[in-house]
């Protein structure tokens, strides 16, 4: 039997990516929940973004936020505009020390397709962030 990548036994298809960051966690996190950090890997909220509550962004993507732990995690509900399935993407901060790892995991992902449309979305997510964090912690 071949196996596919990215393909898991019980929650379907899966992508993940983790890029560490030269700045403290807590600024990392404060950046990611600020409008611009929002905006950037999840989309323009239409109201803000709360816990045990339902959101929508202005680009179409609709959820739930089913965990939220500062400075630490959030775990949503995560649904794209035209997709019949909801999947679950986990936004993870770990500490190294004075750098920061930051981590996406989407699951739940119907097939090879849409974990390769979500790579892309995801790799530049992280490019956008990238360029936008090192330019913060110059300031």
């Amino acid at each position: 039997m071949e196996k596919i990548t990215g393909k898991t036994k019980d929650v379907g298809h899966q992508f993940g990516i983790r890029k560490t960051f030269s700045l403290p966690l807590e600024k990392a996190w404060d950046f990611l929940f600020s409008n611009k950090g929002i905006c950037l890997w999840l989309g323009e909220l239409e109201e803000e973004l709360e816990f045990k509550k339902p959101f929508k962004t202005k680009e179409g993507v609709e959820g739930f936020v089913r965990v939220f732990k500062t400075y630490s995690h959030i775990r949503i509900n995560w649904k794209k505009k035209k997709w019949d399935n909801m999947s679950t993407v986990q936004l993870r901060l770990i500490r190294q020390g004075e750098k920061t790892t930051i981590s996406f995991h989407q699951e739940k992902l119907l097939d090879s397709g849409q974990r390769e449309e979500m790579k892309e979305y995801w790799n530049s997510v992280v490019e956008k962030l990238s360029k936008k964090l090192i330019t913060s912690n110059r300031q």
